[in-house]
């Protein structure tokens, strides 16, 4: 039986992951956006590039939320992007506003859907979609940490010549400056990266994934869309085909990390009932310093909200 998937957000990013999905071929996809015809014709789009591909063309695009009742997975993509002259706290209420109004219509159709919240300021947006929905913490989960984490070993492979594919990493915390990329986790063929670069390299590389978005905002002109895209098709594979993946994701925690009532990067079990287990990695004491500090800058993000 072929799972059923809603993209709420036909944007450069919500498309990006709607065609990865496709793609994979296990899936009828629902492409959502208020923009009159736009979700129709990027659906149109990549149908007519199923033939090309291999996939079936069971996309559809539309600017309502009947077509998208009975979903497994819904992700959500919607929401402005920060503008010159926007304060933090302006980027908060307007996105807090639309990822209400989303939610609200997908639980309505879709009440035993996993949300994976895409939407920045993802951490505190994980935060308004679970309240609006009221589901379980489970089934509410951000993407953040597969995106952060992809730049960290982007970085390394291209700094030590090496395969991507050999690169293990892992970076927790909020999607923000203060992320926390965990070098003593990260390994390059099983080699602790601290055996392959000396410590001056490697802080060059931290520093360089904390600011990845903005270092491809500065060269685009917009944000990025192709990794982020992946990383959230890569989730919703781990949930409709129930991979149980240990990935790391925005996860709401109730005690773990030494964190409580707050959703944050950590390494995340996810399988059909969403969000099944916290996995615990052990942290140097200055990493751990590090996951605090971050904390406390999502919970400012967080207390900005209306809804809490």
């Amino acid at each position: 039986m072929r799972r059923k998937v809603t993209v709420v957000g036909a944007g450069n990013v919500g498309a990006t992951c709607a065609q990865e999905v496709a793609r994979r071929d296990y899936a009828d996809v629902v492409l959502v956006d208020i923009i009159p015809s736009f979700p129709q014709g990027k659906a149109l789009d990549m149908n007519q590039a199923g033939s090309v591909l291999g996939y079936e063309p069971t996309i559809t695009g539309s600017n309502g939320y009947d077509e998208t009742e009975g979903s497994d997975v819904v992700v959500v993509t919607a929401g402005k992007p920060r503008s010159p002259g926007m304060s933090r706290d302006d980027l908060v209420a307007t996105n807090e506003a639309i990822v209400s109004s989303v939610t609200r219509e997908v639980v309505e159709r879709s009440p035993g859907a996993v949300l994976v919240v895409v939407s920045n300021p993802l951490d505190a947006m994980c935060h308004v979609a679970k309240a609006v929905s009221r589901f379980p913490k489970r089934r509410v989960v951000g993407m953040a940490g597969i995106l952060d984490t992809a730049r960290f070993a982007a970085f390394i492979s291209q700094e030590l010549d090496v395969s991507v594919r050999d690169v293990t990493a892992t970076v927790l915390g909020g999607h923000g400056d203060q992320m926390v990329p965990v070098v003593s986790a990260t390994t390059v063929g099983g080699i602790p990266l601290a055996e392959l670069l000396p410590k001056g390299r490697i802080r060059k590389l931290v520093e360089r994934t904390r600011f990845g978005g903005g270092e491809i905002v500065n060269l685009l002109g917009t944000s990025a869309w192709y990794a982020p895209g992946a990383a959230a098709a890569q989730m919703v594979d781990s949930i409709c085909l129930d991979q149980k993946r240990v990935l790391p994701c925005t996860a709401y925690l109730e005690g773990e990390y030494g964190v409580d009532g707050l959703y944050m990067g950590v390494p995340a079990k996810l399988g059909a009932a969403g969000v099944e287990e916290v996995v615990k990695l052990k942290l140097t004491t200055e990493e751990r310093a590090m996951f605090r500090a971050s904390a406390a800058a999502v919970r400012d993000v967080v207390g900005v909200l209306r809804r809490k």
